[in-house]
């Protein structure tokens, strides 16, 4: 990878972060956990990145053999980055450093979450025994992002959107999502705002906003 500079320390650390330390480089992979995107998917999560910087980490992950391109066959015809095999090792990793990000000391930055970093959130701070008895399904439209899971089992697993219609859908952005399960903004009220619209059950609804500890 020219000009870029390097560890030249022969550490697994150190050629870990000669791969995936650069800025921006880990919140890609962050974005491809939950499939493959394309090149303008990934600047609208990416709040902040230029084209030009996210086109040299992008190819500097391919170099290193982290992600690789796809093409999509019609009627999509598009290009997309995905994780490899080796990168996807890193799902773990990713997940565990946002667990320890959590604990920062001192407010939380502002800024917009991406659907993608929300959804790993959402999966990390569910709590099985609140949803004890529970078998429904739920879908989830954050802006762009469409997404479905299953609950059963105390357990909540991610779906394909084709799989079948959900008991209900929240349609709302990331940022009141969240607000919603901190209790920061009210149920009622995001209704009543339009900032949450709910297709279905609507108790259901406010119940699956019970189903996570609050962060």
């Amino acid at each position: 990878m020219p000009g870029r500079r390097h560890y030249t320390d022969p550490c697994p650390v150190a050629q870990a972060l000669d791969l995936v330390g650069e800025r921006w480089a880990l919140l890609i992979v962050r974005e491809l956990l939950l499939g493959p995107k394309r090149f303008t998917d990934l600047r609208a999560g990416l709040h902040g990145v230029s084209p030009n910087v996210l086109s040299q980490r992008l190819e500097e992950l391919s170099d290193g053999g982290v992600i690789e391109q796809r093409f999509l066959p019609p009627p999509a015809a598009s290009q997309v980055y995905a994780l490899s095999d080796w990168g996807r090792e890193l799902e773990p990793i990713v997940r565990a450093l946002g667990r320890w990000g959590r604990g920062r000391p001192g407010p939380t930055p502002d800024g917009k979450l991406s659907p993608s970093a929300l959804i790993l959130l959402l999966e990390d701070l569910f709590d099985p025994e609140s949803a004890a008895g529970l078998k429904v399904r739920v879908g989830l439209q954050l802006g762009a992002g469409h997404f479905q899971y299953r609950i059963t089992k105390k357990e909540l697993r991610p779906v394909a959107p084709e799989a079948g219609d959900p008991d209900v859908i929240l349609n709302t952005e990331p940022d009141t999502l969240l607000r919603l399960i901190r209790g920061a903004e009210g149920y009622a009220g995001a209704l009543a705002a339009g900032a949450l619209k709910v297709r279905g059950d609507e108790v259901l609804a406010e119940r699956f906003l019970t189903l996570f500890q609050r962060p």
